[in-house]
């Protein structure tokens, strides 16, 4: 049954809020009313922090993290190990790794990985800028941290391939990650250790 609602400008709230991966339209209707019972400032302040984050929030030029900055915080820490870069998916990744508290290295996102179902090749990723940091800094250490799923898998054997003549160190996460895993829903504790524990790359496939 088709849902009828007393406003028109109720409806077009929900309408945007059911855009909201998981959220569905009687979750939208929800929130649509919880911002309406809100002072008229909170609310205000709610949709300013939306448009903010759209408009302003630009990606670190070096790793391509997130950033308020051309370099995001982490690139301009100096304290922390130049000489060692981990890889991962997403920005996701990222933040599930700091929390570790185990690794104080750099990172290089990705922006996914490879999934020929999904129209995604080597590409589309930020593979080549990888390699030209790599070339370019004094880097002796790639870790790959993405999910260990057959894409995961797929896109660490191709960066493997594509730094193989670089003679930099490719390591893997220990697979702590159950397989299928993604690496934003580890618990902090085996993800911790399973960079810690991590191994070169070569010795987890055969050729």
């Amino acid at each position: 049954m088709t849902q009828k609602y007393p406003s028109r400008l109720l409806e077009k709230a929900v309408d945007q809020l059911a855009t909201l991966p998981g959220v569905g339209r009687k979750t939208a209707l929800r929130l649509a009313l919880y911002l309406l019972r809100q002072p008229v400032e909170s609310t205000r302040l709610f949709a300013s922090a939306l448009v903010d984050l759209r408009e302003h929030i630009i990606y670190c030029k070096r790793c391509h993290n997130i950033s308020d900055t051309d370099m995001c915080a982490i690139c301009a820490d100096v304290s922390r190990d130049q000489r060692t870069l981990c890889v991962v998916e997403n920005i996701r990744d990222v933040m599930a790794i700091e929390n570790t508290s185990q690794y104080r290295g750099l990172y290089h996102v990705l922006g996914g990985v490879i999934s020929p179902m999904d129209g995604i090749g080597p590409g589309d990723l930020q593979i080549d800028s990888l390699v030209e940091r790599v070339n370019a800094e004094e880097i002796e250490e790639v870790i790959l941290a993405l999910s260990t799923t057959m894409e995961g898998d797929t896109t660490n054997f191709f960066i493997f391939r594509k730094l193989e003549a670089t003679g930099v160190r490719v390591s893997v996460i220990a697979r702590g990650i159950a397989i299928g895993d993604e690496i934003e829903y580890a618990d902090e504790v085996t993800l911790g250790r399973s960079i810690l524990s991590r191994t070169d790359f070569s010795d987890s496939v055969k050729f």
